[in-house]
């Protein structure tokens, strides 16, 4: 299987004042085509800034990333942003749904971005909400959905794009333990139809729930493990 991901040495610094502060040192880390990673960590482990580099939200001080075949370690702002649109579906704590639009123009938001022509968006974005069980919620705003409802809504406007990657902050640090279990259910059905998903959490149990578990501390890679027990359901 060939590696969608791939760092290389990379580094991240950031500049406080005249302190200068090591988020990342040396970080060189692969992920194959339809892996489903998790990305584990306390507080200053350096997982958000790693996550914020996958996601092309951020560049590196120093190393390569290549996503997908291409090097995007030295893009522009606006090249990133393209990059994003096309290779990326990003899945939320705070879902980040705009209340004034239904569920629908919610999930077909990236076409929008991404020009397709309104009438393809829509049925696109359709199927997509069937895919993950809100046929029936499509003209519901996000006031009228659960948490769980919303989170979906968010998990399907990540896909519609049909990205090279998942890549979710903390997807159900706002959801109780019930719906985060039927959340990543979710994941796990959508890796099993072949989506490269990673996951970024401070919470064991949600990390048992992927096949394998980057652990970072204080900017590097502490362990890298295949995850054996990963179909286990883990008591809250």
């Amino acid at each position: 299987m060939p590696n969608i991901i791939e760092l290389i040495d990379i580094s991240r610094t950031y500049t406080i004042g005249t302190v200068e502060i090591p988020a990342l040192k040396d970080v060189t880390l692969s992920i194959q085509k339809n892996e489903y990673v998790a990305l584990i960590g306390p507080s200053g482990s350096g997982k958000s800034t790693l996550m914020n580099i996958l996601g092309c939200l951020d560049t590196p001080s120093g190393g390569k990333y290549i996503l997908n075949g291409q090097d995007v370690s030295n893009l522009s702002d606006n090249e990133l942003a393209a990059i994003r649109n096309v290779e990326i579906g990003f899945v939320f704590q705070t879902f980040n749904l705009i209340p004034r639009m239904t569920s629908l123009e919610n999930v077909a938001l990236p076409l929008v971005y991404a020009g397709v022509p309104k009438k393809e968006r829509l049925e696109r974005a359709e199927a997509t909400m069937i895919s993950v069980g809100l046929g029936d919620r499509m003209h519901h705003k996000s006031n009228e959905l659960s948490g769980g409802q919303r989170q979906r809504v968010a998990v399907a406007r990540a896909l519609v794009n049909h990205p090279s990657i998942i890549l979710a902050d903390e997807p159900t640090g706002n959801l109780d333990s019930k719906t985060s279990f039927e959340i990543m259910d979710l994941f796990e059905e959508l890796h099993e139809k072949g989506n490269s998903i990673i996951i970024v959490t401070h919470e064991p149990d949600i990390a048992k729930r992927s096949k394998r578990i980057v652990r970072l501390r204080d900017g590097l890679i502490e362990s890298d493990l295949l995850n054996v027990r990963s179909t286990d359901h883990v008591d809250a």
